[in-house]
């Protein structure tokens, strides 16, 4: 059970980041930098969304799984 909470809320951490953070991070990193071309902005603009959406999982995943301590400790004791 520890495990579906922890993915539950690691899918709700992401779709949250995608939703209201990672655009905005994105953006302001690209705006702080200078490039050459457009195409190494816009690698650089995906590659800190993408990274911004893995960092809003993986905190997803960990609060799910501190959620989920007490419910598998009731398994184990039943």
């Amino acid at each position: 059970m520890r495990y579906l909470v922890a993915m539950l809320f690691g899918l709700i951490g992401a779709g949250l980041a995608a939703v209201f953070v990672s655009s905005f991070v994105s953006d302001w990193v690209v705006a702080h930098q200078t490039f050459d071309s457009s195409d190494e902005a816009e690698n650089l603009d995906m590659l800190v969304y993408v990274g911004t959406n893995v960092v809003g999982l993986i905190i997803g995943w960990l609060v799910g799984w501190v959620i989920g301590a007490p419910l598998d400790r009731e398994k184990q004791t039943t």
